[in-house]
């Protein structure tokens, strides 16, 4: 059975009402998708919520599967203290974890996405309004800079992928963004378009420095324009349209 909400990486299909497949939409998205396979088993012990753990069952195609995590997606407007010092705890585990879960792996680093940030400065900043140009410049710089951390961090932490039981954070899916890179990454939606109890509790659990809190600032500004960057490259003139009305909002509401 077809997902009816598809992402930009992989195909997604359930099957047999239990086990999640995905096959790869582009060449790259398979050495993702065998990373994933095999940092999962290592990974989810040290994890306080539920994750996928894929096993690739075809290389050619390649084809991954996992058991279906348990849950639904968020709704932002309910979040509270109490999730956020679940969600605060899952992210001090992540980011803690040692070199010797991944390594072997074959992971990816954020270093990988610097040529993906020039080109942002190439084809995004000249369709910023004038006055926003050098905002815009100074926000990729920022993010260049920072992306040579390396800290293991998921990379798309947003209500889509925050799975709720019961009214409760239970589970976090679609690791397929896992890489070593800035922490602060995963601040970005979790701090600055969350409620603010929820906001709060989770920073008290994680305990983020001033200096991650002002990175997460900016991986949040920069989120609509990887929108920007699906629409250009194939995604269409709808993707590029809305994520760059993001883009303007979002620069636009930063003193």
């Amino acid at each position: 059975m077809p997902v009816t909400e598809q992402g930009w990486d992989s195909h997604a299909e359930v099957v047999e009402g239990r086990w999640l497949d995905r096959t790869p939409r582009r060449p790259e998205v398979r050495t993702w998708l065998e990373v994933e396979a095999r940092l999962m088993p290592r990974l989810a012990p040290r994890l306080p919520l539920a994750v996928p753990v894929p096993v690739l069952l075809d290389t050619q195609p390649p084809r991954a599967r996992h058991l279906l995590v348990p849950g639904d997606p968020v709704d932002r407007d309910l979040l509270d203290a109490t999730d956020g010092r679940v969600v605060g705890e899952f992210l001090r585990s992540l980011h803690d974890t040692p070199a010797s879960v991944w390594a072997g792996t074959g992971i990816g680093a954020d270093t990988d996405r610097l040529p993906m940030l020039e080109t942002m400065d190439q084809q995004v900043v000249p369709l910023l309004p004038a006055d926003l140009r050098d905002a815009g410049k100074a926000l990729l710089t920022r993010c260049r800079a920072a992306s040579h951390h390396r800290v293991l961090r998921h990379g798309d932490l947003g209500p889509e992928h925050l799975l709720t039981t019961d009214g409760r954070v239970t589970g976090v899916i679609d690791w397929t963004d896992v890489a070593l890179g800035d922490p602060a990454l995963d601040l970005a939606w979790l701090v600055h378009r969350t409620p603010g109890p929820f906001a709060d509790a989770l920073v008290t659990a994680y305990g983020p420095t001033r200096e991650e809190l002002a990175r997460g600032r900016d991986w949040h500004l920069l989120g609509p324009w990887w929108e920007v960057r699906h629409g250009l490259t194939g995604g269409g003139r709808e993707y590029a349209g809305s994520g760059l009305d993001g883009v303007v909002e979002r620069l636009r509401g930063t003193p």
